[in-house]
């Protein structure tokens, strides 16, 4: 059993309580899971704050992030227009439509660590008891926690978390999580608050 009083007061009550059922119905089994999981949501969405993708990129930044669809000349079209960008840089792939069907921004990233595309739309859907593909908003307000441990459970992140509370195994899972080690100090220093508040 998971004790989640000691958490109070250093993850938000309202992430707490989301605890309970998403564990159970995505194998967060130990506090050491428990620990790795909430440390990479914590700073994947700025201490558990940002559930949906800021896609509001001037010129440069797109650029500069998505250089392969953009450049100088057709990057002004797009800029501060977040709609307009997702549905660019997320069409065709991860089961969206083309760039008319507004798929792209229909199902950008949501909830704390970002569940993109159609397709992990459709997967996470068959998870929970609402209809996620008409609603796909709700993934930023009802589930932000389940649809990232969905993410853990999916990407078979759990086996790496349970090899051990060493700074390797934070790095390990953050390189799944992030593509890198984007923020790893602020992840470890997380993990380490998280594992001694649970064991």
């Amino acid at each position: 059993m998971i004790t989640l009083e000691k958490l109070k007061g250093h993850v938000p009550d309202a992430v707490i309580a989301q605890i309970p059922d998403t564990a159970a119905k995505f194998n967060i089994t130990n506090t050491l899971r428990l620990a790795h999981f909430l440390a990479q949501c914590g700073h994947e969405s700025g201490g558990f704050k940002a559930v949906s993708e800021n896609l509001n990129y001037s010129a440069d930044g797109l650029v500069k992030i998505f250089g392969k669809y953009f450049n100088a000349t057709t990057a002004a079209g797009y800029a501060r227009n977040p709609e307009k960008i997702a549905n660019k840089v997320y069409s065709a792939r991860m089961g969206n439509g083309d760039e008319a069907s507004g798929e792209g921004f229909k199902f950008r990233g949501r909830g704390y660590i970002q569940l993109t595309g159609k397709s992990n739309y459709s997967i996470f859907d068959k998870t929970v008891e609402d209809d996620i593909l008409s609603n796909p908003d709700l993934v930023a307000t009802k589930y932000p926690l389940a649809s990232a441990a969905f993410f853990f459970n999916n990407n078979n992140l759990w086996l790496i978390c349970d090899k051990g509370a060493t700074d390797a195994t934070v790095t390990a899972v953050t390189k799944r999580v992030n593509g890198g080690t984007i923020g790893l100090s602020d992840r470890i220093k997380h993990f380490k608050e998280y594992y001694s508040l649970l064991v």
